[in-house]
């Protein structure tokens, strides 16, 4: 009987990485910094600095998403929105869909190598309701779960690695699946930094963004991302266990 291979360090250095990585991020307290009054406090220097350095700031831009997808760090939601206000909807929608999908990838890559077994151990669970839809048809249900947030992000990034999806349709289910949401928060970044622009301190309350037409588009259209699951569950009945 073959020996079934061992954990050394080189095969266990991603999950090491990984975890390490997602660790320093809560043990720094960066939770607890990286929101929208920093970006309202910082606005005119990003800005100025964007405006300057154009090219370096979407370089920085693309890498601070990558780790953040990488790592699975709660902040995409932040940093989409910051996208917008940064670059505008159209490059800022760019620069998240590009950061987004090279850190899936990244992850995507890991748990298909030295990172398979301990995280399959982990998620096996939570990952058990997809198996059977990528068996089916990965390209479709992949391009869904993109479309239709029915799971976490980077839950869905692991059982496509588990079922045996290929790297290309991977990629390009990814990149296209998150167009809208990408659209959506770039906009809304993009409605905010107007909202700077205006004055020294903009209200930032949901009540005071619906107030505003400029955000009437975007606002529409997260809500209507965020019903995606319920319509997806109601029109599409579960099967029943055997």
């Amino acid at each position: 009987m073959a020996d079934k291979p061992r954990f050394t360090l080189t095969r266990l250095l991603p999950l090491l990485l990984l975890v390490a990585g997602f660790a320093a991020f809560f043990a720094l307290g960066l939770q607890h910094y990286l929101n929208l009054d920093l970006l309202q406090q910082n606005h005119v220097a990003l800005k100025q600095w964007v405006d300057a350095h154009l090219l370096e700031a979407a370089g920085v831009f693309v890498v601070a998403y990558i780790v953040a997808a990488a790592f699975s760090l709660p902040v995409a939601s932040l940093l989409s929105i910051a996208g917008g206000f940064l670059f505008g909807t159209v490059y800022g929608s760019l620069w998240i869909i590009i950061g987004a999908t090279i850190g899936a990838s990244i992850l995507f890559l890991a748990a298909k190598t030295a990172l398979g077994d301990p995280l399959r151990a982990r998620f096996a669970d939570r990952i058990k309701g997809m198996e059977e839809g990528f068996r089916a048809n990965a390209f479709s249900y992949l391009l869904l779960l993109r479309l239709v947030p029915l799971f976490p992000f980077f839950l869905v990034n692991l059982a496509a690695a588990f079922t045996g999806v290929s790297l290309g349709l991977f990629v390009l289910t990814t990149a296209v699946g998150i167009i809208p949401g990408a659209f959506v928060f770039a906009s809304i970044g993009n409605g905010i930094g107007a909202l700077f622009e205006a004055g020294a301190q903009p209200d930032l309350s949901l009540t005071a963004l619906l107030s505003r037409p400029d955000f009437y588009i975007p606002i529409i259209g997260f809500a209507l991302l965020s019903l995606l699951p319920i319509i997806y569950r109601a029109l599409v009945p579960r099967k029943s266990a055997p």
